[in-house]
């Protein structure tokens, strides 16, 4: 498992957004976390919120919850460092939250352009999906910020993640299971029972080999251990044999294109998007597999 971040480092100099290249930047050891603060309220809203194609296959300018999550994971990354962006985001997050505690899979775009179906044409009512990964990258936020962990909008988000777990009927599409997963992942700290109780539950829903196609996506769009379990350490690793963890690992190695960076495998939506999705992208692959060389698992 080896990667070339010389090359990593150029891509991400001369094709990625700002905010990706100061994430990268912290990532290796060379950033500051007021940078990449920065570069993130450039996507801020004046509600607390973001948008402004912080997700990048949602290019309209208002606060989304899809923006949210993308803004919790710079919130992470600057860790032990907090910001005051991030009580703020929670308090536009409990501002939109509906009353079971989830939030909507998107609000109503301003514009549409160059953004991508399912955030156009979202239904109503709250979203298992979009909840959950929010509430994930938050918690990872609460685990240096007590300010937002005793936020009274992660409590009722927290407590909507695990109803609306208890209740899935079936096997549940790809991305919903992947977050979910991710979300009991992060809230094992607080609820260890639980959280260890629901993974065994969709336990049943993920192969041996950690592949799960995503039904409506492209040919080739498939989930993998990794985007189940991305770090070492969590208890969803105990998904997956060592050999799997390792072989996945390999896989997303080899994943890194001549130009430094890597690739997606979703629907390409609009130039601008897939450019963005690829700066964001080189900046997950390294932190997996850097995670992965500083702790074997």
């Amino acid at each position: 498992m080896t990667i070339d971040l010389t090359a990593a480092s150029a891509f991400m100099a001369g094709h990625a957004r700002v905010l990706d290249r100061r994430r990268f930047e912290l990532l290796v050891g060379g950033g500051d976390p007021a940078a990449v603060l920065a570069a993130l309220d450039a996507y801020r809203n004046p509600d607390g919120g973001y948008g402004w194609g912080l997700e990048p296959d949602l290019r309209s300018p208002e606060s989304q919850p899809g923006a949210a999550l993308h803004a919790f994971e710079a919130l992470a990354d600057i860790a032990p460092v907090r910001a005051p962006q991030a009580v703020a985001l929670c308090d536009w997050l409990a501002s939109v939250s509906l009353p079971d505690g989830g939030l909507p899979f998107a609000l109503p775009l301003t514009t549409t352009a160059a953004s991508a179906p399912w955030w156009q044409n979202a239904e109503p009512g709250s979203s298992l999906q979009i909840t959950s990964v929010t509430v994930a990258e938050a918690l990872r936020v609460a685990a240096h910020d007590p300010a937002v962990g005793e936020h009274p909008w992660l409590d009722r988000a927290v407590r909507y993640c695990f109803d609306a777990i208890r209740k899935i009927d079936g096997r549940p599409f790809a991305y919903v299971l992947s977050f979910a997963i991710r979300f009991l992942d992060a809230a094992h700290d607080r609820h260890p029972e639980e959280a260890a109780e629901l993974l065994r539950t969709l336990a049943a829903h993920v192969p041996a080999d950690g592949r799960v196609h995503v039904d409506g996506g492209t040919e080739d769009e498939s989930l993998h251990p990794l985007d189940f379990s991305p770090r070492s350490g969590l208890p969803s690793r105990s998904l997956f044999t060592p050999e799997v963890v390792a072989a996945d690992l390999d896989r997303l190695a080899r994943l890194q294109q001549d130009d430094g960076g890597w690739v997606v495998d979703y629907a390409k939506i609009s130039q601008a998007g897939a450019l963005d999705w690829r700066g964001y992208t080189t900046v997950h692959a390294v932190q997996v597999l850097s995670d992965a060389t500083r702790s074997p698992s």
